[in-house]
């Protein structure tokens, strides 16, 4: 695994590739590189989750391979499975020379394996982990303890350098403490108004210093409020590039009131947001 230097080389490349990082996210990221442990980042849904381990693999060049986990997700989708038609195939073709159908050329890569397997340096991304079964979740545990998986027809399959892994999770539902042990932990939540204001700046060419604050502050105020869906993130970006495109300079209320479904995507919320909040909006 490649080390990162420092807490500061880590917050000055993510910052070179668009993330802005606090000094606990350096901090956390720059100990797994050196320490050669999983990172395990928990929030709310849009708090820049997946969007960090891919900012990590832009500033250090690593190939990024990713494991999206969903209800239903099983071993065969997340390590291995074997072909079993070039099996049927193989056996079909009454070949004196072909040997076991349980060997590497039957065996069909899946993310995790994929991740152990490749030689240059990558980053393993374990995305949304809380969405797996607990039975399921326990197919982590060899990979993120030994980085390496056991294929009883084959044995011990070991990394020869073990990836950069990052895990997210929305909190969905509690993950065990045994894959908690085996990772660092990291908690994102919505970014404060400063920080939010900077991040827009910063992703939105163009946009005036005053109105990414006053984007900043409404959507805080939005987050407050007993809603659906609160934005992400990347929901106050698509808006305020949105804002930029309509040529709008201040966040009056009629502004407001045409573009909020870029913000909020259900009816209620807009409703609600509409009641409680445009008058400060337009005031």
């Amino acid at each position: 695994m490649v080390a990162f230097g420092s807490p500061q080389v880590v917050a000055d490349r993510l910052r070179e590739v668009g993330y802005l990082p606090t000094d606990e996210i350096a901090t956390t990221i720059f100990l797994a590189s050196v320490l050669g442990k999983p990172v395990l980042v928990e929030g709310p849904a849009g708090t820049g989750k997946t969007e960090l381990a891919k900012a990590v693999a832009r500033a250090w060049g690593l190939d990024l391979v990713r494991l999206q986990c969903y209800e239903g997700l099983d071993e065969s989708k997340a390590l291995y499975e074997w072909d079993y038609r070039k099996q049927l195939l193989a056996l079909q073709s009454h070949d004196d020379d072909l040997g076991s159908v349980f060997d590497e050329a039957f065996l069909l890569e899946r993310p995790l394996l994929r991740a152990l397997r490749m030689t240059s340096d990558r980053l393993l991304l374990i995305d949304e982990v809380d969405r797996l079964e607990i039975e399921t979740e326990a197919l982590l545990l060899e990979v993120l303890a030994e980085f390496q998986v056991t294929i009883p027809e084959l044995g011990t399959l070991a990394a020869t350098s073990r990836p950069l892994v990052v895990l997210t999770s929305n909190g969905v539902r509690d993950l065990s403490e045994a894959l908690k042990r085996r990772a660092l932990f990291l908690f994102l939540d919505y970014p404060d108004p400063e920080r939010e204001r900077a991040i827009v700046l910063e992703a939105v060419p163009g946009i005036e210093a005053s109105l990414a604050d006053a984007i900043a502050r409404f959507v805080a105020s939005v987050r407050e409020l007993d809603v659906k869906k609160r934005p992400s993130i990347a929901e106050t970006i698509d808006w305020a590039r949105a804002l930029v495109v309509l040529g709008a300079d201040v966040l009056d209320r009629e502004t407001v009131e045409t573009t909020l479904s870029l913000l909020l995507k259900h009816r209620h919320d807009i409703e609600r947001v509409r009641r409680e909040l445009l008058g400060a909006a337009s005031a």
